[in-house]
């Protein structure tokens, strides 16, 4: 449990990273130094550990780096313009989101009536994150933030979509450190591209500090959650990973004294509680899933 704990936690501290960092470059900029410290770190990994970057399955590799790289330039876009703690729990919207696939899916195959009385449980689950994300964003956000919480929705989306995806390779038989290679090859490219047309930064300093950690903070949480699903108990590790919400609620207040109200805090809370409900529910039916990323 103490990795997982760890791992939320550095991912917290990644978003405030993220955060500074906006202030002086955009999200694509962050996106493609994120990745272009995962490449390097985790090419020196697997030859150490003598893992084969060679697939069998490009295509599975290239749709997932592609969702989760839309994912991951959306989350930083959301965390640069929402208060911390709101965007984090967007993209943290993702189980709830995968839920309601789900019930499309046994929608489509079994009737319309079929996944009401099957899955009521996984129905009111998604229901309330719905109605928790109403009662967060409505009295919280400026008029100028519109934007930016429905980029936060789209991230938790596209995050659902890739982690079905991490788990589909998973089942492939293709090691987590080679997606994750894959994905960060991925992430540079998506922000190197994406500068072309929204341009590049100079690098200033003390500004361009705050880039390294970013990449440093998402493997160390990546590296954490990894040990945490294998020595501890799958339900309870995916459970505490919400736990990255309770630690960005903290940041918000205390480094960037961000004021939400009441309502928005009990959204918050019940948006936990739905996502947890549906990471229980749905591990009926997708059992031996892997860890999300970020």
């Amino acid at each position: 449990m103490a990795w997982m704990l760890l791992a939320s936690l550095f991912f917290a501290t990644m978003g405030v990273c993220i955060k500074l960092a906006s202030v002086h470059f955009n999200s694509f900029e962050i996106v493609a130094y994120r990745g272009m410290v995962g490449v390097i770190f985790l090419y020196g990994f697997t030859r150490a550990r003598g893992i084969s970057l060679r697939t069998t399955v490009p295509m599975m590799h290239l749709w997932r780096s592609l969702v989760g790289t839309i994912s991951l330039t959306a989350w930083f876009y959301a965390i640069a313009v929402l208060p911390l703690a709101t965007a984090m729990t967007l993209n943290y919207m993702s189980s709830v989101w995968i839920a309601t696939f789900l019930l499309g899916g046994a929608l489509l195959t079994q009737g319309r009536d079929a996944p009401l009385r099957q899955q009521g449980p996984l129905f009111m689950a998604v229901l309330a994150g719905f109605a928790g994300v109403a009662m967060m964003l409505r009295p919280s956000l400026n008029p100028d933030q519109v934007l930016g919480a429905l980029v936060g929705l789209l991230s938790g989306i596209f995050a659902a979509f890739a982690y079905l995806q991490v788990t589909a390779l998973s089942r492939a038989g293709e090691p987590e450190s080679r997606t994750v290679f894959y994905f960060s090859i991925g992430a540079v490219l998506a922000g190197l591209l994406g500068m072309v047309f929204v341009g590049a930064t100079p690098w200033t300093w003390p500004a361009a500090l705050w880039l390294l950690p970013i990449g440093l903070l998402a493997l160390g949480g990546q590296l954490c959650m990894t040990r945490a699903y294998s020595r501890g108990a799958t339900l309870v590790v995916a459970n505490l990973q919400y736990s990255g919400i309770v630690f960005a609620g903290i940041y918000s207040l205390v480094i960037f004294g961000d004021q939400l109200p009441l309502m928005g805090w009990l959204g918050m809370a019940l948006i936990i509680a739905s996502g947890i409900t549906a990471t229980v529910l749905r591990a009926r039916a997708i059992p031996n899933s892997p860890a999300e990323e970020h």
